[in-house]
């Protein structure tokens, strides 16, 4: 969306601290840019400022790349060679309001989703079932922070019916800013699990942030949550609340390639194994006839919904096939994945473990937990990578082997690995699991 100077000074708690003597300058229509590698000539520059990071260092560079004008949180910073010059006390906020403003002058019906694991995936479920039949924006990737909510907001188009919103968060309070800008009129929670338990210390603590997503929720908004102890203690919300479980849906079939489910006599089929994809299938359901979607039209959203990258991404190299799971990992979507890919694939398989981070104190013991249930199965090679790891094959019956990095452990798949396996990819997204499979490729070429 494009902005005036008028619209901006009647919109923010703002002054203009230099403009220039310009006729045609109050009719002039533009868009605003954060980040000057993207920045067009004729935008506005945002400058944000981080714990790592000042846009402001990059005004005088805007300027040079053709910016209008632009924000500063430095009333000293005046460069003439802009149109004008706007003084804002914090440039986040700005950013975060002008949003909201965008919101209600567009007036879209927003769903905002959040949860410890599976948020991204029922957010792209919501898209493909909603934009069947309505014009449907969402949140692009994961970027579900605060300037990714902005973000979401700017690219909006004018005739958006419908927005996805994600909510992620790392701290209490955070979930609570983003639904006080984005101002949801369902608010969804797909899960409690212990990531960021290392930030927030507790699973209640978790909850308690992850309920924050009704703090500024329609007060004729709907609240829809999975059946557990830990949302139903925390929730705190006077408007209507859905409560829904897996178990509610039966005769599950879970393939290589896709699961299928009935829920309230209906059967469902979502081209994507794993049956831990039911909940979020249920909670999308439950979304869309609030708002009427047809039964057919939600059943076409669902085979038309694909796993974004690093979600059970699959990929072959010569006469190997890898499935990449390894955008993030916890406890919970770690054992998920795994029973879903140890039941429905066929022998040989070949398990590629990494850390899972943000865990806490108890980091260790989950990772043996992980190592303890995969005692249970046999005829698989599990091969772990990282100093958490490692405790995953130290606590398991499993033929193991222990790597330190991403090249060591691929060298070992080039050269041992029978071809015909199935390799699963786990791990927390700072492993970078993702290079295992370039080293692969690259090994099997040379």
């Amino acid at each position: 969306m494009q902005f005036s100077i008028d619209e901006i000074i009647n919109c923010l708690d703002c002054e203009v601290l230099y403009k220039k003597d310009s006729p045609d300058l109050r009719n002039k229509k533009f868009n605003i840019s954060t980040d000057t590698r993207k920045l067009q000539k004729g935008d506005c520059y945002l400058p944000l400022r981080g714990e790592n990071f000042d846009g402001h260092n990059f005004i005088n560079k805007a300027v040079e790349i053709g910016a209008i004008g632009y924000f500063t949180q430095d009333k000293f910073k005046i460069n003439k060679n802009a149109d004008f010059v706007i003084y804002v006390k914090n440039a986040l906020v700005a950013y975060l309001t002008l949003a909201n403003y965008i919101r209600n002058k567009i007036n879209p019906f927003v769903i905002a989703i959040t949860g410890s694991c599976g948020k991204t995936t029922t957010k792209e479920m919501l898209y493909n079932v909603f934009n069947t039949t309505f014009k449907t924006h969402k949140t692009a990737l994961n970027h579900n922070n605060e300037i990714g909510l902005c973000e979401t907001m700017f690219l909006m188009h004018d005739d958006t019916e419908v927005v996805i919103v994600e909510m992620g968060m790392r701290n209490l309070g955070e979930i609570e800013l983003l639904s006080k800008y984005a101002n949801p009129d369902i608010g969804i929670i797909s899960n409690i699990g212990s990531a960021h338990v290392e930030r927030l210390g507790t699973l209640k603590n978790i909850a308690i942030a992850k309920c924050e997503i009704v703090k500024n929720l329609k007060k004729d908004g709907v609240f829809i949550g999975v059946d557990c102890p830990q949302i139903k203690e925390n929730i705190s919300f006077d408007g209507k609340i859905i409560y829904t479980s897996k178990d509610e849906a039966s005769d599950i079939v879970v393939s290589m390639d896709s699961t299928e489910f009935t829920y309230k006599n209906e059967r469902y089929k979502i081209n994507q194994s794993g049956e831990y994809n039911v909940s979020n299938a249920i909670l999308v359901i439950e979304a869309a006839k609030l708002k009427n979607i047809p039964i057919e039209n939600i059943k076409q959203g669902f085979l038309n919904y694909k796993p974004i990258e690093k979600r059970w991404e699959k990929t072959e190299i010569d006469g190997l096939t890898f499935i990449n799971d390894s955008y993030n990992a916890n406890p919970e979507s770690m054992l998920a994945v795994l029973k879903t890919f140890l039941k429905v694939y066929p022998k040989p398989l070949v398990l590629v473990l990494g850390d899972m981070g943000e865990l806490g104190k108890d980091e260790i013991m989950y990772h043996k937990q992980i190592g303890e249930f995969l005692s249970q199965y046999d005829d698989v090679k599990l091969l772990t990578v990282g100093n958490l790891a490692k405790h995953i094959s130290r606590n398991t019956t499993l033929e193991s082997l222990e790597f330190k990095t991403n090249e060591e452990c691929a060298k070992f798949i080039v050269e041992n690995i029978q071809k015909g396996s199935t390799i699963l990819l786990k791990a927390s997204r700072a492993m970078k699991f993702e290079q295992i499979i370039e080293y692969v490729g690259n090994m099997v070429k040379l």
